[in-house]
């Protein structure tokens, strides 16, 4: 791949303040390209390249007859094989290092067919300068903990290949996303750790039933405490064995394929754990192999391990940790953590101020780079894969193709929305929320630049957070969530929770996501066994029970985001253009508009409810309500006529269409043009 001349860049044409920056998003480009260029000299291509996983780690030599073990360890003075096959013998099984740092032994499978088995515990002792050190494989595939001494251990994985047969599922026949955040684990009712497979069982159909139709899924990633909920990853080729077995996993996915829906992992490349005993950290002996020498490779927010993306055997890991998952497990895309973290020295805790933090003031350069190969290399697997990056720095180009500039993501989080509603919910009364501001923040994004509008994930649910409806409803919600029971809290809570979730997705973006259990409101926090907790699985579960009595107001926000999705998918909101802002009356708090034909408003006051309420309409004819947020149906108070036929009218004084309705308070409507 050639480099580019600076004037040939769309990302600058089609953004005229990065005009004074287009030498530095060329030079942006040209790294990636040099790059590129010498992967494919060495490797072939860049899908070669990474091919890692079928290099490194355990692999079966069918010419051979046997197994290949080979680890990338430079500094190392010597590495033995070690497991339940020689018992543990520590130097019986020497492997011998090549002119690049690799490491390789083979055993025959004749010699061996009757104790190198599947599920056969294994490790590899490295002699370093550290002194001798069990280690698990860096690309180990499956990792267990003893019940009894606690200690993980690399398992030999040799199943019958997984029936693939019929899964044909392409997400790119999705036309819009709408996101449904889970964790395995904390899935189920029951206090303890759920599997895969109940997974695929109970929860699958209640997603398919919801509506959402694409599941991205937290801590898949080998993680040896459970409670860093995913994000500190110990063995990023092994799929958390807490869960069950990679087999169950991929029946998951296969059955979410089935069901019409994507699955997308939460990958994390931008930092690992720093424990030794489980993780690849100082793994030859240096604090320097994959990872930034000295205070440089520790990041001080996280207490963790920063990637060198400039050595090419890490380039080589991270970017077959994306083919691994992509060839060996059908995941249809990947939720990128920490982006911003990742691109900056800083780590985003700087404020950027100026065109120059974004390109060249304290950017991780070689860090970007990666990010472009990741992107690149994705969409070569699967040409519709879907790329998230989890940024609030903004940075420039981050959804835009490589080729015009950009670092190839296909969506960025909308992380500003959570962040405002929990401000205004913290600091203001309802009384004094702008609504101004309010338009202002969920319509903050470039045209071209796709946004993921959330309006709370599991960041939010997290023990020392509140959900939004905690917030709303705090302990009320322990009381008084009977249907019977009438409670003035209780009755704003589900108000605003309702408006707050269709403000969000009918304006924030073009791809919507929710955390499991949030849409029905979903009480107290997410915190999962620890010290401070006495190891309790009493707040890392789900209570959908509440959802599914017909006696708990839970209910009522379970339907309406049934009812909500289903109008937003059925009339193609999140692939329309911006909307058209058609009235803004804060003494009313009311925001009115028009978005792809239909005629959205939300009145926000605490207790304006007006009779004939007068507004403009971009056409004449007559509307109906398809969406009444104050439904009974929804929790909601009946005041409206949901089967009145609303005709405009001209008025001549400004020469427009008019509408006329009953406008109450702390309600949402959504119109829609009927025949005459």
């Amino acid at each position: 791949m050639k480099s580019k001349k600076q004037q040939n860049l769309k990302l600058v044409k089609n953004d005229p303040w990065l005009e004074p920056s287009s030498h530095d998003i060329t030079d942006r480009y040209n790294r990636y390209t040099s790059r590129l260029n010498e992967i494919e000299k060495d490797f072939g291509s860049l899908i070669k390249f990474a091919n890692g996983y079928k290099y490194f780690g355990i692999n079966y030599n069918d010419k051979l007859k046997g197994w290949t073990y080979r680890e990338w360890a430079p500094d190392a003075d010597n590495l033995f094989l070690i497991g339940d096959f020689n018992n543990w013998e520590k130097f019986t099984h020497p492997l011998t290092k090549n002119e690049f740092g690799i490491w390789e032994i083979f055993l025959d499978k004749a010699s061996y067919k009757d104790t190198f088995t599947h599920g056969s515990k294994i490790k590899v002792l490295v002699n370093s300068k550290k002194g001798l050190q069990p280690r698990i494989p860096a690309y180990i595939r499956r990792v267990i903990q003893d019940d009894d001494t606690k200690n993980f251990s690399g398992q030999v994985w040799l199943p019958k290949r997984f029936d693939w047969q019929g899964d044909k599922f392409d997400i790119g026949q999705l036309k819009k996303l709408f996101i449904y955040e889970c964790h395995i684990g904390m899935a189920q009712e029951k206090e303890g750790i759920g599997t895969y497979t109940e997974f695929t069982e109970n929860i699958l159909p209640r997603i398919k039933k919801s509506g959402y139709n694409v599941i991205q899924i937290m801590a898949i990633q080998e993680h040896p405490y459970y409670g860093s909920f995913g994000y500190h990853v110990s063995n990023f080729f092994a799929p958390s064995s807490r869960f069950g077995t990679p087999e169950e996993l991929k029946m998951l996915i296969k059955e979410a394929h089935q069901l019409g829906i994507a699955v997308i992992i939460d990958i994390i490349h931008s930092h690992t754990v720093k424990n030794t005993n489980e993780g690849i950290n100082e793994f030859d002996g240096s604090d320097a192999q994959y990872f930034h020498q000295g205070n440089r490779g520790i990041h001080p927010q996280w207490d963790s391990k920063l990637f060198d993306y400039g050595k090419t055997e890490v380039l080589r890991f991270l970017l077959s940790n994306i083919k691994y998952w992509m060839n060996e497990f059908h995941f249809d895309g990947f939720r990128f953590d920490g982006v911003g973290s990742m691109m900056y020295y800083h780590h985003g805790n700087e404020p950027i101020d100026t065109r120059e933090k974004y390109f060249t003031q304290g950017v991780e350069w070689d860090a970007v780079t990666y990010l472009q190969l990741a992107g690149m290399l994705t969409h070569q697997i699967n040409k519709n894969a879907v790329m998230i990056a989890e940024d609030v720095t903004g940075m420039p180009g981050l959804c835009s193709p490589i080729s015009d500039g950009g670092i190839g993501f296909d969506y960025r989080l909308g992380m500003g929305i959570p962040d405002f509603w929990i401000k205004i919910l913290k600091e203001k009364k309802d009384e004094d929320w702008n609504i101004f501001e309010m338009w202002k923040v969920l319509n903050d994004r470039l045209p071209n630049i796709k946004t993921v509008a959330y309006c709370e994930s599991h960041d939010q649910a997290l023990v020392g957070d509140k959900t939004i409806a905690f917030r709303l409803m705090d302990k009320e919600m322990y009381f008084h969530m009977n249907k019977n029971d009438n409670n003035l809290v209780i009755d704003r809570g589900i108000a605003l929770h309702k408006l707050i979730r269709l403000f969000t997705i009918s304006l924030g973006g073009q791809a919507y996501l929710n955390f499991m259990g949030n849409e029905f409101g979903h009480p107290e926090w997410i915190d999962f066994p620890r010290e401070g907790n006495n190891w309790s699985y009493k707040y890392a579960q789900r209570k959908w029970s509440l959802a599914d009595n017909p006696e708990l107001k839970y209910k009522f926000l379970k339907t309406f985001d049934i009812e909500m999705l289903k109008v937003i998918s059925e009339n193609k909101i999140l692939t329309s253009d911006f909307a058209q802002q058609l009235n803004i009356d804060d003494w009313n708090k009311t925001i009115i508009f028009e978005r792809n034909n239909l005629i959205f408003i939300f009145n926000f006051h605490i207790n304006h409810s007006i009779p004939d309420y007068d507004f403009i309409l971009p056409k004449a004819g007559n509307y109906k309500i398809i969406l009444n947020s104050d439904h009974p149906d929804f929790g909601g108070h009946n005041r409206i006529d949901d089967t009145k036929i609303y005709t405009s009218y001209f008025n001549e004084t400004d020469n427009k269409n008019h509408l006329i309705l009953y406008n109450t308070n702390r309600t949402a409507l959504i119109l829609r043009q009927v025949c005459n």
